[in-house]
């Protein structure tokens, strides 16, 4: 989910293949999504839409593995709103952004599956962590090493559904 202008995809198709390459075999299927254009990958099954309307979201259920039910192993979420500069403006879109990460997670993950979103540590961060550790049994932020140190980018990563209640 959100995922122009496309390094995740890139590490993905990397990481699924059996030798490590951006080229050949793939060891699943790897669907992106983004409201902004982004150069073909191979093995990237790629559609340019927006994730909050029904007809983006749509499109990219129809594209989930019908025979695993529509479950998926990993949702990734490089979603991000555009900064206004004011904070609690921007910690209300980047909750809204995490919250519809973790509704479709919630609705298409295999229960050992994981979610990992994009998230500012700042305003509203405790408030996704909470709401992450209500649906996974394990919870965990990661600060990748592309990200720069003095950036409040960070990751949040979801592991393992609980049982619905």
């Amino acid at each position: 989910l959100g995922c122009a202008p496309g390094a995740w995809c890139q590490y993905l198709r990397r990481r699924m293949s059996p030798a490590g390459a951006a080229t050949g075999t793939l060891n699943g299927t790897i669907i992106g999504l983004d409201l902004l254009e982004m150069e073909p990958i191979e093995g990237v099954t790629f559609i340019q839409g927006d994730f909050r309307e029904d007809e983006g979201l749509k499109a990219l259920e129809a594209l989930l593995p019908a025979e695993a039910g529509g479950k998926v192993d990993l949702v990734m979420s490089d979603m991000a709103p555009n900064l206004s500069g004011v904070g609690v403006a921007d910690a209300a879109r980047m909750a809204f952004l995490a919250e519809i990460a973790l509704d479709f997670a919630t609705a298409h993950l295999k229960p050992d599956g994981a979610l990992l979103i994009k998230c500012f540590n700042g305003s509203g961060y405790s408030q996704i962590v909470e709401a992450f550790k209500k649906v996974f049994k394990t919870v965990a932020s990661r600060k990748p090493k592309a990200s720069r140190a003095r950036s409040s980018e960070i990751f949040l990563l979801g592991r393992n559904l609980k049982p619905p209640k």
